[in-house]
């Protein structure tokens, strides 16, 4: 018992050390230690990937306290500094370096022609009265997620109100060849419909079910609309008999020729749209994202990228079989392993000395 129990520990440190360690020292090498008085760019990002990761920590005090008494001399006025005026750009870089990692990575097949990437957006209440003095009272933060990489490729953030569909070019516009933009109602307006028509996007979107429909019978396609320059589309309508809920599905998915998709596929293909809800629950739930900590649009954008970034690490990271596979497996993996560090922020550094 002695024996494997030393055996499984070796294992254990093995992945980690081949697994994670890689991946966070090709971030942290290119962010700069002398950059910034007191709190350098490395240890900014650390003490936001520490925030992400660690479920320990419920503030940023919590973690300042911890570092404060060995060694890492840091405070919260700062690191509220900081997040008011450090670029964003380094984040962004890492996320789009990681992203193209994940992308890269072996592929789940979900249909045989196309790349299904459902698109939304999720709502992150704010609090702060500073941020409603601007107008600020919510941000929404825009995703496509492809479901063969488990990448979410494509991220837009925006601070007010605006209808999604306002946004929906613009994330369509980065999907891959032959992927299928999968939305819900929120992005339904006849504008937008429009616009992806030339553009030979493939989309599958959910529409109101009060909008006029006329049925063409020279074409077999479906008017689409009640203004003098509706346009026809492919319109499939199925019923869910347990809500007695009817969906009405427009697309532009061909129906013949060899990459033909079935009225029973296009509906198949709507439903895997719940699969960007479960990137919003999990970084919610375990990430952070919905627990802003700073009062400024900068900060927030910052955090916004640090709960994906940490996402991305998630999805590269390997660990041991008898662990699991998913992401919540290798979650609570990590916070095992740092049962016996103080902090992200000193096993990172110590990394870095290896």
């Amino acid at each position: 018992m002695v024996f494997l129990g030393v055996s499984l520990n070796y294992i254990s440190l093995t992945v980690i050390i081949n697994s994670f360690p890689k991946i966070v020292k090709d971030i942290l090498k290119s962010l700069p230690k002398n950059d910034y008085p007191v709190l350098n760019s490395r240890l900014f990002f650390e003490c936001w990937l520490s925030y992400a990761l660690d479920n320990s920590l419920t503030s940023m005090r919590d973690l300042f306290k911890r570092l404060n008494n060995t060694g890492f001399d840091v405070d919260i006025s700062t690191f509220s500094q900081a997040s008011s005026h450090s670029p964003q750009k380094p984040f962004q870089e890492i996320y789009h370096k990681l992203n193209e990692l994940v992308h890269n990575k072996t592929q789940k097949k979900l249909h045989d022609k196309y790349a299904i990437c459902p698109i939304d957006s999720t709502i992150i209440t704010l609090t702060s009265k500073l941020l409603w003095v601007l107008g600020h009272h919510q941000v929404k933060l825009f995703s496509s997620l492809n479901l063969a990489t488990g990448s979410p490729s494509d991220n837009f953030i925006n601070f007010g109100h605006d209808h999604d569909y306002n946004f929906g070019s613009k994330m369509m516009s980065n999907l891959p060849t032959n992927a299928v933009g999968v939305m819900d109602r929120g992005f339904a307006g006849l504008k937008f419909i429009q616009e992806l028509t030339p553009e030979n996007k493939y989309f599958v979107l959910r529409i109101k079910n009060n909008w006029k429909l006329e049925f063409e019978d020279s074409t077999g396609l479906v008017k689409v609309g009640a203004s003098d320059d509706a346009q026809a589309y492919r319109v499939i309508n199925f019923c869910d008999v347990y809500t007695k809920t009817e969906f009405r599905l427009v697309t532009n998915l061909p129906a013949s020729g060899d990459a033909a998709v079935s009225d029973d596929e296009i509906r198949d293909i709507y439903r895997l749209r719940w699969g960007v809800e479960l990137l919003w629950k999990f970084l919610k739930m375990h990430l952070k994202l919905d627990k802003l900590i700073t009062k400024n649009v900068n900060g927030i954008t910052i955090q916004i990228y640090i709960s994906l970034i940490a996402y991305l690490i998630l999805q590269l990271l390997s660990i041991p079989k008898q662990w699991g596979y998913t992401l919540l497996d290798k979650f609570r993996y990590l916070q095992s392993c740092m049962c016996q560090k103080i902090s992200y922020v000193h096993w990172l550094e110590e990394m870095m000395l290896c």
